[in-house]
């Protein structure tokens, strides 16, 4: 891949926006309500599969190495965080958001929120998975498998609805406007 200035510079600039949306943020137990999936989402459809997974790369990268753009700090030891599967899954849920939306002609409301879907349920699958096996392997408190499925993905599904709403809404007005000036990824 040959990143351009250009490139880099909205790398850096989405794997940011993801840090700021984790403090913009309505708590709720144990998974919170936040703006980090709205710009990994909209930043894989404006960005690609590729350069939208390297943004999350870099914010999970920057969080890891200690700096606090996590929900509840950073750091090495954040991996043991019930939440860390979440960050995980936007650096696949933004590749494959990214790839459908890339290999589109036409964006509309409803093809880029059926790819936001899609990329938020790999969202969920990391997160669930990685909540359960802390809970029950590291925190030694016994959380069942439907109890995952329901406090880390049926909880937040109607706030995630309606951002992958807002997303699709956003990206199919402001994609084919970056893409004429060649600002956007397409094939």
């Amino acid at each position: 891949m040959n990143l351009k200035t250009r490139d880099l510079t909205l790398i850096a600039m989405f794997a940011a926006l993801t840090a700021i949306g984790a403090f913009i943020r309505i708590p709720l137990p144990i998974v919170p309500f936040t703006l980090q999936y709205f710009f990994c989402a909209l930043g894989a459809i404006i960005l690609g599969s590729k350069k939208g997974a390297l943004a999350q790369i870099l914010y999970v990268g920057i969080g890891l190495i200690g700096i606090p753009v996590f929900t509840k700090g950073g750091g090495p030891q954040y991996i043991l965080q019930p939440t860390f599967g979440y960050l995980i899954g936007f650096i696949l849920g933004a590749f494959i958001i990214g790839k459908i939306t890339e290999n589109m002609k036409e964006l509309n409301i409803k093809k880029i929120f059926i790819a936001c879907i899609m990329g938020l349920s790999v969202v969920y699958l990391f997160g669930v998975i990685h909540m359960f096996i802390i809970y029950n392997f590291y925190l030694g408190q016994a959380m069942g498998v439907w109890t995952a499925i329901t406090v880390g993905a049926i909880s937040c599904l109607p706030s995630d609805l309606l951002l992958s709403f807002i997303i699709s809404l956003v990206g199919s007005k402001v994609v084919p406007t970056l893409r004429r000036l060649g600002y956007a990824d397409a094939k």
